[in-house]
């Protein structure tokens, strides 16, 4: 069936008044001049499920202290954090990734030995949560640049260069011993060649490739927006090597390549981090498995310090900016805000 001609032109009053169905067709506000039927335009709503809430967790069990650059965030031992969790559960969270925080007691070196240790932070407390929360899903962050004296995601030649055989052997096993603990899901952030099919193929060996998944960071860009979660973690980059691992902010069809290649290794979830929107696009165009989006900690920081400055009201331009994620393709959020989502939503 093929347009009216009216269409393809600027009709006069009179041949609007003229051609009945040219002005029934041409009149829309009607179906989104309510609430209720702006909401139906949606073609996806944001829903608590999507949201999993970025948990900073110290060795310490009963550490509860303030992160100055993430408002209203803070580092919490399993002591503290349990208590925290039950309130949000019960409004409804439905997930958390957990990243780890050293004491000053602890050393930090270049393969991030702290990462998995029984001393460390996320491995005496994946089993307190999973057997308090036994529906929530657990998800650890697989990341060596918590534990690094160098601060990056990689284990480093003595050049400073990566070295990608002794980071995936290092991420692979951190993977395993967190899955081994009780983690629902692993989430690898180094971006290394061949790390998701050498953790796959530990699950597998280990029996556990059908309990627990693997959540990669395939799209991790080297953007400047990281920087309070540095700042939470202690994580001091001490070269700009970062921008030969991660990806280039420019670079499009480079992060297809490697979301692809991740899936093809059996990543079960893809990460685009920092949440751009043509990324997640693509992603949700060529992937077979969920998309999740990260909206960063900068992001987070510039949100609340804007509204602090009077250039908008936080939650109107929070739902704003988390609904063009969901727009753009994710099917799930990793978000600061997650707590006041099941608030208000």
């Amino acid at each position: 069936m093929t347009a009216p001609e009216s269409f393809h032109s600027q009709p006069s009053t009179t041949q609007w008044a003229e051609n009945g169905t040219a002005q029934i067709a041409s009149q829309l506000k009607s179906g989104y001049n309510h609430t209720v039927s702006a909401m139906w335009q949606a073609e996806r709503q944001l829903h608590k499920s999507m949201f999993i809430y970025p948990v900073f967790l110290s060795a310490d069990p009963d550490l509860e202290e303030p992160i100055p650059a993430l408002p209203n965030q803070y580092i919490r031992g399993v002591n503290k954090l349990l208590p925290f969790l039950s309130t949000l559960v019960a409004k409804g969270l439905h997930s958390v990734i957990l990243f780890g925080t050293l004491l000053p007691s602890h050393k930090k070196d270049n393969i991030a030995a702290m990462a998995d240790s029984p001393d460390g932070p996320i491995i005496p407390a994946i089993p307190l949560i999973r057997q308090q929360f036994p529906s929530l899903y657990l998800i650890a962050d697989v990341s060596l640049c918590e534990y690094t004296d160098h601060g990056h995601s990689s284990v480093l030649f003595p050049d400073g260069t990566v070295d990608n055989a002794a980071t995936v052997t290092r991420v692979s096993d951190m993977a395993l011993s967190f899955a081994r603990a009780g983690a629902n899901c692993v989430a690898p952030s180094d971006m290394s060649d061949g790390r998701i099919r050498a953790i796959k193929l530990k699950l597998i060996e280990s029996k556990l490739e059908g309990k627990v998944a693997i959540m990669s960071y395939s799209a991790k860009y080297a953007s400047c927006l990281y920087g309070p979660f540095r700042q939470a973690v202690e994580s001091n980059l001490v070269t700009d090597e970062h921008k030969r691992y991660l990806l280039p902010p420019p670079a499009r069809k480079l992060a297809q390549k490697v979301m692809i290649r991740d899936m093809v290794e059996g990543a079960d979830m893809i990460i685009v981090k920092p949440a751009y929107a043509d990324i997640i696009s693509d992603a949700k165009g060529i992937a077979k498995v969920p998309v999740v989006a990260m909206q960063v900690s900068g992001e987070f920081a510039m949100l609340h310090a804007a509204a602090k400055a009077g250039v908008f009201d936080l939650k109107t331009m929070v739902f704003e900016a988390t609904e063009v994620i969901v727009r753009a393709g994710a099917d799930a959020i990793l978000s600061y805000f997650t707590p006041e989502f099941l608030e208000w939503l």
